[in-house]
């Protein structure tokens, strides 16, 4: 066999059924010959989100997978892969590259060299007998400790190269190896957690990466503590939970904000609490514990009272065993179910000029509200995109619970939700997946619609549209008064019904909820759909950067 077919068959070991890629590269035939079904994508970026979308829903297992030519294909596939590596993504990138003889020649795109900054390892198959060892260090850096992408390079003059059919036999798949944390640390947490007046969790997508979920809730009505998440884990706890917040970020809605301000304890498990532009400051004066299961994320930005080391559902289980033991001397705290409840009510109230409003164009806030009336979230997987719909749809929209939300943002550019949109459904088809973007994130990478449509995806797409960069207004203010620098043009539902999709243009807010049962409707008969809601230039962020 040839390198690309052993290459085939491990994927095939490791539970690869999907291969996203863009030609020319000769692991697309390698792969269909061995069962694995190809999906080609428009441009390399948005193959790339397909992979990364298609990880996050199987927690990496199996991952993702995305394939590409060298030089060119490579290098349109970086900024996907730095999105994979700032999310912490679990994604196998297989490159072609340079023949041996012009390998790092300038001016040869190297992806060994470029791609160093933004992977968890990146290693290049320089002998045709070295694939077994490489593909399995690659597996092994996948399904251990802080997921993230992994490279490995294949020069197009090796992947050809002929190998003994037997060499399959010394290929073993390997079990992720967990770790627990200090039992002394966890007994500490758990006296702080016990004795906190107003304890809070912070939970990240490690709880959903460690499908740690019923752990979690589990420890939050032991405890009586409420749960918010981060951007990225949103989904870590079914936000409809009596004791759950909400999402955390430069938005949140009434009831994260109340209880990030007065806590007194907070337990962040599973994040980095990494400190950026779209996630909020935890402020200061709390009590800090943190858990997560990379050395690296201890002291990063904070320095926490306590550090727990592990991964999240064997430390969950830690902090369980060590508070029941604790409870059997001490009095179970008050549960903060009906104030959460209150100031849920009381938020929504403010809210509800925006979200019942018969405004004409509508708001994108009834768009979202018309979103929650009509689907299960415990049966449909939602993605924002950047900009407005990110800070729009956050703090107002319940997840059902793990693997029903992706949400990202650390250093992502505009269109990535469509192709995580698209890897979500082959992870999960028999879900509602839809993303929301806007009228500038369609005009990124809006055409690979059409790779939905082809390859029978059938997901939604939700673009609102108000025909200008609304996020920008403060930014490009005098260059748009002199040059109208923030208007976009396009009706994008007509591209879709040209691109062979299903869609449909929404101009009236009362024909908002209908609109989404029958694109559902369409969804459910094998098309990709795609609706065009006409919205105003919203610009009502005050629930946005109050902790900041």
């Amino acid at each position: 066999m040839k390198v690309i077919d052993a290459i085939s068959q491990i994927l095939k070991i490791e539970g690869v059924n999907y291969l996203s890629a863009f030609p020319t590269t000769p692991v697309i035939e390698a792969a269909a010959a061995a069962g694995i079904k190809p999906v080609i994508c428009r441009q390399e970026r948005v193959g790339v989100g397909i992979a990364d979308g298609y990880a996050r829903t199987t927690r990496g297992n199996p991952p993702g997978v995305f394939a590409m030519q060298y030089g060119p294909g490579a290098e349109n596939a970086y900024a996907g892969v730095a999105t994979a590596y700032a999310d912490s993504v679990p994604v196998l990138f297989l490159p072609l590259g340079h023949p041996l003889k012009r390998d790092r020649v300038f001016p040869h795109f190297s992806s060994v060299d470029s791609f160093k900054t933004i992977t968890k390892s990146v290693e290049q198959i320089n002998e045709p007998d070295r694939v077994i060892d490489t593909m399995r260090r690659a597996f092994s850096r996948l399904k251990n400790g802080r997921p993230g992408p992994v490279m490995v390079e294949i020069p197009s003059d090796i992947a050809n190269a002929e190998l003994d059919s037997n060499i399959l036999a010394a290929y073993s798949s390997s079990n992720p190896v967990l770790s627990s944390a200090n039992p002394s640390d966890v007994m500490a947490s758990a006296k702080l957690l016990l004795e906190a007046k107003n304890p809070i969790v912070y939970a990240g997508q490690g709880v959903l990466y460690a499908e740690a979920s019923e752990e979690l809730t589990e420890l939050a009505e032991l405890l009586n503590i409420p749960v918010t998440t981060s951007m990225a884990g949103k989904g870590s706890i079914d936000e409809r939970h009596p004791l759950s917040l909400g999402s955390s970020s430069v938005v949140m809605n009434g009831a994260v904000l109340d209880y990030m301000k007065k806590s007194d304890v907070l337990l962040a498990i599973g994040t980095s609490l990494t400190r950026h532009g779209m996630i909020t400051t935890i402020p200061t004066g709390k009590k800090i514990i943190h858990s997560t299961n990379d050395p690296i994320d201890i002291g990063n930005y904070y320095d926490p009272d306590v550090a727990l080391l592990g991964d999240s559902k064997l430390v969950i289980n830690q902090l369980i065993e060590a508070c029941k033991d604790l409870l059997s001397t001490s009095t179970k705290r008050e549960s903060p179910a009906d104030n959460i409840s209150l100031l849920k009510h009381n938020w929504l109230k403010d809210w509800n000029n925006k979200l019942l409003s018969t405004q004409k164009p509508m708001t994108p806030y009834r768009v979202i509200h018309e979103f929650m009336n009509v689907t299960d979230p415990s049966q449909t997987i939602v993605t924002h995109d950047s900009g407005s719909p990110r800070d729009q749809i956050m703090p107002f929209y319940s997840s059902g619970g793990p693997g029903t939300y992706i949400g990202w943002g650390k250093s992502h550019g505009l269109g990535t939700g469509l192709g995580l949109n698209i890897g979500a459904k082959l992870a999960d088809p028999d879900k509602f997946v839809v993303n929301f973007m806007g009228d500038a994130a369609f005009g990124m990478t809006g055409l690979d619609f059409e790779t939905a449509v082809r390859s029978n995806i059938p997901i939604l797409t939700v673009v609102l549209n108000n025909s200008t960069m609304a996020i920008e207004t403060s930014h490009m203010a005098t260059s748009h008064e002199l040059y109208n620098t923030r208007d976009l043009g396009g009706d994008y539902s007509e591209m879709a019904r040209s691109m062979g999709g299903w869609s449909e243009k929404v101009s009236n807010p009362e024909d908002i909820g209908n609109a989404f049962l029958r694109a559902k409707s369409a969804t459910e008969n094998g098309q990709a759909a795609l609706l065009e809601f006409i919205t105003s230039e919203e610009q009502d962020f005050s629930f946005r950067g109050l902790l900041t």
